[in-house]
């Protein structure tokens, strides 16, 4: 049975705030999800909420199923006032759901580098916008994961999970150190290709083999030169206007479509 929570100052209240900032993140091995599609999609995915925060009086069926499997499996469910929510999500207008979760494995020896045939790697992205958009693109062509090298942001954070939509409870994700991934990649036949604005090489003009390892760089300053070195293939993308770059977001969602598409048409 849902408790009902009035009071900002309760304890669980406090503790699920307190999962906006990354060290109580790894602290309490917990992280935060908002909104009744992303947590109706982990639980698709088998990932169950620890504690489920809800607007009371909300009566939507995915509400209750959430409600009922949260508890069902030891899990606590509060009822709150809009208020609340907000405070709790860090929104004025806060969607009607909150969940708390495990933590993801992210360790890279998990992943099977020739379960699939495309694959993502990102290197010291820094924008947990760019990186949940990523996520959902790499759902949609059914890539084998993302891998966040270096100094990338944090999957986990608030803003990195609503970005994803989703995404980030059926995309596996993994981090590491880059030599650690060049090493791991080295275990099995596979393409790694990078963008780069130091090539003339057209990414159409290059044949995709199963699995490619899409490499993307830095927002700001793309691969650095010992990466690029690493690549099997550095490949660009016409740019016919007065910009040099496309986002990262946008140039990997092109990349990631060309290599499905060779892949659909082989």
């Amino acid at each position: 049975m849902p408790r009902q929570i009035t009071s900002f100052s309760n304890a669980t209240i406090k503790r699920v705030r307190g999962l906006a900032q990354k060290k109580n993140r790894i602290a309490e091995g917990l992280f935060m999800a908002e909104g009744l599609r992303i947590c109706t999609e982990a639980l698709e995915a088998g990932h169950v909420p620890r504690v489920m925060i809800f607007a009371e009086g909300d009566r939507h069926e995915l509400t209750l199923r959430l409600i009922d499997e949260t508890e069902a499996s030891g899990g606590e469910a509060l009822a709150v006032s809009r208020d609340i929510l907000a405070k709790v999500s860090g929104k004025d207008n806060p969607q009607g759901v909150v969940g708390v979760f495990d933590l993801l494995d992210t360790s890279l020896s998990r992943l099977d580098p020739a379960a699939a045939a495309i694959w993502i790697v990102c290197e010291s992205l820094k924008d947990p916008g760019n990186l949940g958009t990523i996520l959902r693109t790499a759902d949609a062509v059914a890539a084998g994961g993302v891998i966040l090298l270096d100094q990338s942001c944090d999957p986990f954070s608030v803003e990195a999970v609503r970005a994803s939509m989703g995404a980030l409870f059926t995309t596996p994700i993994a981090q590491a150190a880059g030599e650690d991934f060049l090493t791991w990649l080295r275990t099995t036949p596979a393409m790694l290709v990078g963008t780069s604005l130091k090539t003339e090489q057209d990414y159409q003009a290059v044949a995709y083999p199963r699995p490619t390892f899409v490499f993307m760089g830095n927002e700001q300053s793309g691969l650095p030169d010992h990466y690029e070195a690493a690549c099997d293939a550095l490949v660009k993308m016409p740019m016919l206007g007065k910009a040099d770059s496309l986002n990262v977001a946008v140039s990997c969602a092109v990349m990631l479509y060309e290599v499905l598409n060779q892949h659909r048409h082989q």
